[in-house]
């Protein structure tokens, strides 16, 4: 009899930010519009880790924000999420940062107040290697000293034998004077799993590229597996070695909020990729949860 495997150990590691998103009630054209705003528990690597354990994904976040009561409003947040504290570190002598984000049916403009959030201490053996994923972003990497600290970790989870997952959600005005290129290279060796969106590469390489433009610059990396979200066009997707293929958004009945759709899209990847589904299986159940947050105002741990 073929023994059965024990998906009970799969566990997935986030390390990242966990910060105050304050988002506009209503769509706006951009932050330069009067409106009004409501705060929310944000941050790519606190919404992967949300949503994953909304998906029933044995998930841990490890974050660092202000002993301040931003920083308290974040922890009860994670707690309704049905996420563990243990790993967020209260930092006394910096601000729990905060996004502000105008949202649209688009791409949504924002403005980071940040102090907090990149403050990331180095990353306990244990935790590593009770991972089978270890996943990060570039908001994350985008200053020391998590860079560092974040880097070391991804290194040590590969030799351990750890999948690697990068959301490479590059913006500019986050690295400042940097260009990210180097950390990229980086990340790059460890095989990861790398999910970017059309706008993330626009942003990354400095060139507004097509579909096709952004497949071909992607086909220089010789990695485990690429994913190319491309909103309502659907994600493109590539495995070492094989030929790009696609598939097609899931039509939405309704637009409620657009932010946040890319975390839904990679956390119903991963919650399908870790219990090992197929990657066009894992896309599938990606896309599907991306359509049920596009649908809904909220978070997807506040849906009943």
């Amino acid at each position: 009899m073929k023994q059965m495997e024990d998906f009970s150990t799969k566990k997935v590691l986030v390390v990242g930010e966990l910060l105050v998103d304050i988002i506009s009630d209503d769509n706006i054209a951009s932050l330069a519009n009067p409106a009004q705003f409501t705060p929310y528990q944000g941050g790519s690597s606190a919404n992967l880790c949300a949503n994953l354990k909304w998906l029933g994904v044995n998930a841990e976040l490890v974050a660092t924000v202000g002993d301040d009561n931003m920083g308290t409003f974040l922890l009860n947040e994670l707690k309704s999420a049905g996420l563990s504290d243990a790993h967020i570190c209260r930092s006394a002598n910096r601000q729990t940062s905060i996004i502000l984000v105008g949202k649209n049916e688009h791409t949504p403009d924002f403005i980071a107040y940040r102090n907090a959030d990149f403050a990331i201490k180095r990353i306990e053996e244990s935790l590593i290697e009770s991972a089978t994923i270890m996943h990060t972003t570039a908001f994350a990497l985008s200053k020391e000293p998590a860079r560092s600290n974040i880097l070391s970790a991804l290194s040590k989870a590969s030799e351990k034998g750890k999948f690697i997952s990068i959301d490479w959600n590059f913006a500019p005005s986050i690295w400042q004077e940097e260009d990210g290129k180097d950390v990229f290279k980086r990340l790059i060796k460890l095989n990861p799993l790398l999910k970017i969106s059309l706008d993330d590469l626009e942003r990354f390489t400095g060139a507004p590229l097509s579909i096709q433009e952004s497949m071909e610059w992607l086909n220089n990396l010789h990695i485990h597996s690429i994913y190319l979200t491309c909103g309502k066009d659907g994600v493109w997707f590539k495995e070492a070695k094989q030929q790009w293929k696609h598939k097609e958004a899931i039509p939405v009945t309704s637009v409620a909020s657009v932010t946040g759709a890319g975390d839904a899209f990679w956390a119903g990847f991963l919650s399908s990729f870790l219990y090992g589904k197929s990657i066009e299986e894992s896309i599938n159940d990606a896309l599907q949860t991306a359509k049920i947050k596009i649908e809904k105002p909220y978070a997807l741990y506040k849906s009943k």
